[in-house]
């Protein structure tokens, strides 16, 4: 599943049908794809913050490769930025923690989302769609 995450915790777009094996950036261009109905356009003008299973492109920041990034790295440290990769990736890790707090709190809202689920897959669509409607309706 993809999903894209505001300031506020609130989701603003959300795909649901893909097994857990497809790689993020097939899933993302999947969603992208302008012949989808629901398809997902980044606004001009905007960047999205992406995680570390995709690349930088065309609106989207993702963290440098080979540079520490993981807010517990930098807490258990007690060391500062050296250059400007690892500010930018200290500040981005800030910045995700948004997306990881919100998916965290709709794991422990709704305890189907904790597990793998045995159900079809056409059925976890569906529960999927229907956590998507109840999310971008709150």
């Amino acid at each position: 599943m993809l999903g894209v995450v505001d300031w506020n915790m609130k989701f603003l777009y959300v795909l649901p049908g893909w097994e857990g094996s497809a790689s993020d950036s097939r899933v993302l261009r999947d969603s992208m794809r302008t012949n989808r109905q629901d398809a997902f356009a980044v606004p001009h003008e905007r960047y999205y913050l992406a995680d570390a299973g995709y690349t930088n492109g065309p609106r989207f920041l993702a963290p440098f490769r080979s540079t520490w990034f993981h807010l517990k790295e930098w807490a258990s440290s007690q060391l500062q930025p050296q250059m400007a990769k690892e500010l930018y990736n200290l500040r981005h890790s800030r910045a995700r923690n948004v997306v990881e707090r919100t998916f965290g709190l709709w794991k422990k809202k709704w305890s189907i989302l904790r597990t793998q689920s045995f159900f079809d897959i056409k059925d976890q669509v569906h529960v999927s769609i229907g956590f998507s409607i109840r999310c971008l309706t709150e």
